[in-house]
């Protein structure tokens, strides 16, 4: 069995953005996300939540997200941001390039699919769920999930049931200094979102952007909402299609983007 990782070990390793990061760790629990939602009038302040297990992760739009001890990596971060929430539009995109970044440091290069995923040859290989809860200073706390395939045994891969991407390369790093890698990448980049929104971030993402000019469809619980071809995305996150009436922005919430075959 992987020994449980260590929270003191992995904030030694972080970089200085990352300090003020209180970092815990669990064997297993049901979802890190619910678990951070619970604790937010407790928190003092940013905190990082590791689950070695994770039993019920959930992914956007009420997906489930399968893991398995020692293949996936499973976190959460809750860090309070200032508000409105309109504001934050654009942060799954933000964490997605701060992740992205984070990978190419490791030499494992990843594209990103608007709004959440990371990519890896095409398929799936990271997600990203963001849960918001306003505080009461007006404040809006973010609680940012966070799964991460690493291997793919063969019983995780018949679970998932369909193709997805695993970065083996990874999995051979000492998980203190992974995660410590991850979790400064995130700090500087959530700092910088707070100070300057997505903004900051736009061509980073674009620069990633796994879509780009292909034919593609927006999707909503299986209803085809609108088809056309993917552009960049613009300073707000907002997905540019260009489609048969014109130029479209579409906002990120519980859509989809599927590529068009053919």
């Amino acid at each position: 069995m992987t020994p449980l990782l260590s929270g003191a070990e992995i904030k030694r390793r972080c970089a200085p953005c990352a300090a003020q990061v209180a970092i815990d760790v669990v064997a297993e629990t049901g979802s890190t996300n619910a678990d951070l939602l619970a604790r937010l009038d407790r928190l003092d302040g940013p905190t990082l939540l590791i689950a070695e297990d994770q039993t019920a992760g959930r992914g956007r739009a009420g997906r489930k997200w399968l893991s398995a001890p020692g293949a996936t990596l499973t976190f959460s971060l809750a860090w309070k941001l200032k508000g409105p929430l309109h504001r934050l539009a654009g942060l799954p995109l933000a964490v997605g390039v701060a992740l992205a970044e984070s990978m190419a440091s490791l030499s494992v290069p990843v594209q990103l699919k608007w709004p959440n995923d990371l990519l890896r040859d095409g398929s799936k290989l990271a997600g990203i769920l963001i849960e918001t809860q306003a505080a009461h200073d007006q404040s809006i706390w973010a609680v940012i999930g966070v799964g991460i395939n690493l291997l793919l045994p063969d019983q995780l891969e018949a679970e998932i049931g369909h193709e997805v991407a695993a970065a083996p390369w990874l999995a051979q790093m000492d998980r203190h200094e992974l995660m410590a890698v991850l979790t400064s990448r995130l700090a500087a980049a959530l700092a910088q979102f707070d100070d300057a929104g997505f903004a900051a971030f736009s061509a980073r993402w674009n620069g990633l952007h796994a879509h780009q000019g292909q034919a593609v469809t927006i999707v909503d619980r299986g209803r085809i909402l609108h088809e056309g071809l993917a552009g960049g995305v613009d300073e707000l996150g907002r997905l540019l299609l260009d489609g048969a009436d014109g130029r479209l922005e579409i906002v990120c919430g519980d859509v989809s983007l599927r590529v068009t075959l053919g």
